[in-house]
């Protein structure tokens, strides 16, 4: 790809792009197959790392300052990596985390990061929902969007068809189990789900399975979406011997 197609990011394109060196060598080093190539600006100083990969993978390597500006990059981002989209499948012996209708990109990649530092690597995305393409979303994720397996489903009722046997667990303020250590439920295939930043999640989902809540002070009226999905992840991960 030459730098007088590389556009502003649309939904609609077939690749997307990483911003920074960081997220760039994850994915060189966990999906070369989909990078088509790598823009380099001349403030970089550490080109050695990412020109080696990109030479070990078949990559090209591009110089060329104003495509960093062309679409509208931070200052201080000076790589670029190029790839294309692609499509992943959910395992059905793994437990999955279940985003319904996420519309926030920062969160969505900030949940995906957590996941892959807890070791739970299967995320199912419930329509409409934010784009794990975007490179919001990738930049959140700090390269981790190319560790798990991601799908999307058009309602959660496809989802619950294809993976019966999972376990459900939704969290909800008003959930019936106040989540701690020594209460939380043992399952080898849980989902977990967690809805909308603004609206929660839908009451189908809230009766879906045994309702968590994370208990908190009465000063605020809930906690953010990546925060509350990490304190969720990491207490269901580490009871079911995850981490």
């Amino acid at each position: 790809m030459s730098s007088k197609v590389l556009k502003p990011y649309k939904e609609e394109h077939d690749y997307s792009y990483t911003s920074g060196a960081y997220a760039t060598i994850e994915l060189l080093k966990t999906r070369p197959d989909v990078v088509r190539s790598v823009y380099i600006h001349t403030k970089y100083c550490g080109r050695a790392d990412v020109v080696g990969l990109c030479r070990d993978n078949g990559v090209p390597v591009i110089y060329d300052d104003k495509a960093f500006t062309r679409i509208n990059q931070k200052e201080n981002s000076y790589v670029l990596g190029v790839f294309s989209k692609y499509n992943c499948r959910l395992r059905n012996d793994r437990p999955h985390i279940v985003l319904v209708n996420p519309s926030d990109m920062g969160n969505t990649g900030t949940i995906i990061r957590t996941m892959v530092g807890l070791n739970v690597i299967d995320l199912a995305l419930i329509a409409p929902a934010a784009d794990v393409f975007n490179p919001k979303t990738v930049r959140a994720s700090m390269g981790a969007l190319f560790h798990v397996r991601f799908r999307y489903f058009p309602s959660f009722d496809a989802y619950r068809d294809e993976f019966p046997d999972h376990v459900c667990f939704p969290f909800t303020p008003e959930g019936e189990i106040p989540l701690n250590r020594d209460n939380c439920p043992k399952a080898a295939l849980f989902s977990l789900l967690f809805g909308n930043e603004a609206s929660g999640l839908p009451d189908h989902c809230k009766t879906s399975g045994t309702a968590i809540k994370i208990p908190q002070s009465p000063l605020v009226d809930s906690l953010n979406l990546s925060v509350a999905a990490g304190i969720g992840i990491y207490i269901f991960a580490e009871k079911n011997k995850l981490i």
